[in-house]
């Protein structure tokens, strides 16, 4: 059995964000790790949506350090909030353990083929079903876990821009969520467009995003 990270603690809140739509998921493409898909106008509006959430959370200036996975969405996602914020974009920390799955050769390809060649790709829950040589949830669950241990020294709260799957991932972890039929700790799926706060190993929504549900 795998050896999951423990729950860390940390004295600070984590916004975790999940990135807006993108051209791929309004096409219904396989996104996985690509480096960049941009963006659409509801993307854009997801992220104000967000920006203006975390506004009436924080207030304008807060204290936060800011995080992203690598990939164009989740910087552009990230750009808009902060500027909400009053922050400055060019300060953010990037981490490639915050990317996506990787859907291996599935990935870009349209859902509807995939589910014709290989069976429903979207499993109950909104998990996707994971590639022949794609990531699993075990690995994932390790590399987001090393990135929360690695990073718990960070002072105060922070702003974590990343993806769906990756997301219910480092939530299932950081909240120490059981171990469920993925081999991985996970908590339910959000919309794109939404932000939850985790502290002391709880987990609070802070606004719910207009995107698609869950995956």
């Amino acid at each position: 059995m795998t050896a999951f990270p423990d729950p860390v603690s940390r004295a600070g809140r984590d916004f975790v964000a999940r990135h807006g739509e993108t051209v791929f998921n309004a096409a219904r493409r396989m996104q996985g790790d690509a480096p960049h898909t941009p963006l659409t106008r509801a993307g854009f509006a997801q992220a104000e949506e967000m920006g203006r959430a975390l506004r009436a959370e924080v207030g304008a200036r807060p204290a936060l350090t800011l995080w992203a996975s690598p990939t164009g969405r989740a910087l552009q996602t990230l750009a808009v909030i902060v500027e909400h914020l009053d922050l400055d974009w060019h300060d953010a920390r990037t981490d490639a353990r915050l990317s996506e799955i990787d859907m291996g050769s599935w990935g870009g390809r349209y859902y509807a083929d995939l589910s014709a060649e290989f069976g429903e790709i979207v499993q109950p829950g909104g998990l996707l079903k994971q590639a022949p040589d794609g990531e699993g949830y075990a690995d994932i669950a390790i590399r987001v876990g090393g990135w929360l241990a690695d990073t718990a020294a960070d002072a105060g709260d922070r702003l974590v821009v990343m993806h769906g799957i990756s997301s219910r991932v480092l939530r299932g972890v950081a909240t120490g969520a059981p171990v469920g039929g993925v081999g991985a700790p996970i908590l339910p799926g959000h919309p794109q467009g939404t932000v939850t706060m985790l502290a002391g190993g709880v987990e609070r929504v802070v606004h719910l995003g207009t995107g698609h549900a869950p995956a």
